[in-house]
């Protein structure tokens, strides 16, 4: 049995494999309630053979929301229409995660549909956005700076949107603190200017990221946590794969169980040269020096490459996005490529195993 296709364990869940579904924003909910796409989306994706499914980025309050068509966690009808869906993937073999997010000075934007770019406002459904300091995402409306009770109410957000998602079904939680988001902002000293206990020193600047850890453990006790970073701003000054490093540590030592290592987001003016796995040497770097699991992510397109990363040892599992949009059975697909016998295709598709 290959790498990719050997089961993994994170605090006491098992999950079949180690080919992943990363959390895609579909831009499609009503009032921050998933409906009927959401529910086909995610479920194809069990029946594909994915071992962990995590849904989009799901705010934990109304103004946590990057457009207002996210899905929200912040209410009890979220939560209900959450927990179809998370039986559909339940039921097909795969574990049920979710991504809680903040969007912070990116939120209240023009989703990518609407054939608009930049803030949505008030005047057209958008609202005040929140950032550590007031300064503007570029081409955006400028935030206001919270407050000592603002950044509390954070926190509690994110406890509460844990205890509902637990509520639903949900069997594991990422925390999103990467792609220019809240989270990241107050971690990267290009968004974050304070000068009070959040602001200056790493320590500070981490100080939200690990209380959100602390809370949503003691929100979701026993569940797995996932923490997504940006492992570089990709731009002179920013967030880099060192500041991750002693973060990763510090939040393992709050309770993280795992750590899904992207990059970029927090300023336009970034520099990315992208190409195959151009992510996979800051997870390694991460996996490495701080003495975490790690996901691997960006553009693994295919079952060869995602073994030879967790074969060299760069990462513990792999997240794809736009291979899994492209072909929603990519693990089956994968495990045919690979030469493995895995025993969960479903029986309505077992004609087209050979």
């Amino acid at each position: 049995m290959s790498l990719l296709f050997t089961p993994l364990t994170i605090a006491d869940l098992a999950v079949r494999n180690r080919l992943w579904v990363a959390p895609m924003c579909q831009y499609s909910a009503v009032d921050g309630v998933p409906g009927e796409w959401h529910h086909t989306h995610l479920t194809q994706f069990a029946n594909g053979g994915a071992g962990l499914i995590i849904a989009e980025a799901t705010a934990v309050s109304p103004e946590g929301r990057i457009s207002p068509e996210d899905t929200g966690l912040w209410n009890d009808t979220q939560r209900d229409a959450w927990a179809p869906i998370v039986a559909g993937i339940r039921a097909r073999g795969a574990v049920a995660g979710i991504q809680l997010a903040h969007a912070g000075r990116k939120a209240s934007t023009w989703s990518p549909f609407s054939g608009h770019r930049g803030s949505v406002s008030t005047a057209d459904g958008g609202w005040e956005t929140v950032a550590p300091s007031p300064v503007a995402y570029e081409g955006f409306v400028a935030p206001e700076a919270l407050d000592l009770a603002g950044i509390d109410a954070v926190v509690a957000d994110f406890a509460a949107a844990a205890r509902r998602a637990v509520s639903a079904g949900f069997q594991l939680l990422e925390i999103h603190a990467a792609h220019g988001y809240l989270l990241h902002q107050f971690l990267s000293p290009l968004s974050n200017q304070r000068d009070d206990e959040y602001g200056g020193s790493l320590q500070n600047r981490a100080r939200l990221l690990l209380r959100v850890i602390d809370a949503v453990k003691d929100a979701a006790p026993g569940i797995p946590l996932l923490v997504r970073f940006s492992g570089s701003d990709w731009a002179d000054g920013g967030w880099d794969v060192e500041a991750t490093t002693t973060v990763a540590r510090w939040s393992a030592d709050h309770g993280a169980d795992f750590f899904d290592i992207s990059s970029g987001g927090l300023v336009a003016h970034q520099r990315i040269t992208t190409g195959p796995g151009y992510q996979v040497d800051i997870a390694a770097h991460v996996r490495r020096e701080a003495g975490v699991r790690v996901s691997a992510v960006g553009m693994i397109d295919d079952a060869a490459q995602a073994e030879q990363i967790l074969q060299s040892g760069h990462a513990d599992a792999i997240m794809a996005g736009r291979e899994w949009l492209r072909d929603p059975h990519y693990a089956l697909r994968a495990a045919g490529e690979l030469g493995d016998d895995i025993d969960y295709w479903p029986k309505q598709y077992v004609r087209a195993r050979r």
